[in-house]
């Protein structure tokens, strides 16, 4: 695993080529190629096979990813129902009501996440770090393009250190771009809205049926008894109603970012 990064940077220094010429020709973004250099990603089977045939390498990246596949540590078993789902839905909504959604969490934010638990090593803040990172780009960037709705509270966003913060809100305007991706913001005017009770999720089979998940502090609990889930529904449909649409969420964010950027001008000109 340690090799691989190293080799796919020389492969392609030798080939003269830029990671986003890279992206382009193997349909991924510029973001998963970097993370694939950096031993922050390992890539999925059939990215391997484009960058293989890419580079003419034969099966030498296939079988680097394979071995790297093989030797990362799995993701909690609770977590692994879920997780397939994720691979598999044609729609997938999360509301969080207390933090940016796993997978729209920067590196940074999500190592601060892990870290303020208090209950993990350093070694167990980076494997859940590493985890997280893969699992965005194989949910969020997986083929068959699948929707994405995100409703997070308005005080989730001025969660988190002034250091990682900026970065963090500038990924969420850029993921809420993408034709497939719906970044909602409830306002602070929604007062005690119904998603005040706690983050949830719910997952759209192709075949019509429909799977919740309930997050709680040490694991989260897959729903599937129909009336739970009929319950979790008809809760998103309220959060919905208090929601802002997607570009006054996107202006709402960007706001955010602007006055941060006010704060820090200010502080640096000695103003209070």
């Amino acid at each position: 695993m340690s090799n691989l990064p190293a080799r796919l940077k020389e492969l392609r220094a030798e080939r003269g080529v830029t990671q986003d010429q890279v992206a382009e020709v193997v349909q991924v973004s510029k973001s998963l190629i970097a993370a694939f250099e950096t031993a922050r990603h390992v890539p999925r089977a059939e990215t391997a096979v484009c960058l293989d045939d890419y580079f003419g390498t034969g099966t030498e990246i296939q079988k680097a990813s394979a071995e790297a596949r093989a030797n990362r540590k799995p993701p909690p078993s609770w977590f692994r129902p879920w997780r397939d789902l994720e691979e598999t839905a044609s729609t997938l909504r999360y509301f969080q009501a207390t933090l940016i959604p796993g997978l729209l969490q920067t590196e940074a934010y999500a190592r601060a996440v892990f870290a303020s638990t208090g209950l993990l090593t350093d070694d167990e803040v980076l494997d859940r770090v590493v985890l997280r990172m893969e699992r965005q780009a194989t949910i969020i960037d997986r083929p068959g393009r699948p929707s994405f709705v995100f409703f997070l509270d308005a005080s989730t966003l001025r969660c988190g250190p002034p250091e990682i913060a900026k970065d963090q809100l500038l990924a969420l305007a850029d993921v809420g771009a993408r034709p497939n991706v719906f970044v909602h913001v409830i306002p602070d005017e929604a007062g005690l809205h119904a998603g005040r009770s706690g983050s949830f999720a719910l997952a759209t089979l192709e075949g019509g049926g429909m799977v919740g998940l309930l997050e709680d502090f040490y694991e989260d609990r897959v729903i599937v008894e129909p009336g739970r889930v009929a319950g979790l529904d008809r809760t998103w449909q309220a959060i919905a109603a208090a929601a802002l649409p997607c570009a006054q969420s996107r202006d709402f964010i960007l706001r955010l970012v602007d006055d941060d950027d006010d704060r820090t001008a200010a502080l640096a000109q000695g103003q209070p």
